[in-house]
C-alpha cells in the first residue's frame, strides 16, 4: 500500500489510464473486426463504409494521442489494401 501522497495519486492515475487505455484498445479492435468481416462475407459496399469509419476513427485516436500517426496509416493502409483486392476479384 501507498505511504505517500504522491504514491496514491500515481496508483489513481494508472487505474484511470488503465480503464482508458483497455476502452480503446478494445474500440480499435472491433473497428478493424468491423471491416475484416465484412471482406470476408465478401460484401464490397459494406467493407468499404466500415473502412470509411476506421479510416476516421482511427486518425481521430491519433489527434487524442491514442495511437501514433504511423500506426493508424499502416493499419488503415492494410485493411484499404484488403478491400481493394475484394473489390478486384
Amino acid at each position: 500500500m501507498a505511504n505517500h501522497k504522491s504514491a496514491e495519486k500515481r496508483i489513481r492515475q494508472t487505474l484511470k489510464r488503465t480503464q482508458r487505455n483497455r476502452f480503446y484498445k478494445t474500440r480499435i479492435k472491433n473497428i478493424i473486426k468491423a471491416v475484416r468481416e465484412a471482406i470476408s462475407s465478401n460484401d464490397v459496399a459494406k467493407a468499404n463504409d466500415a473502412l470509411k469509419i476506421a479510416n476516421k476513427d482511427l486518425h481521430k485516436f491519433v489527434s487524442k494521442g491514442i495511437l501514433t500517426k504511423n500506426t493508424a496509416a499502416r493499419k488503415v493502409s492494410r485493411l484499404n489494401q484488403s478491400v481493394k483486392k475484394l473489390a478486384q476479384a
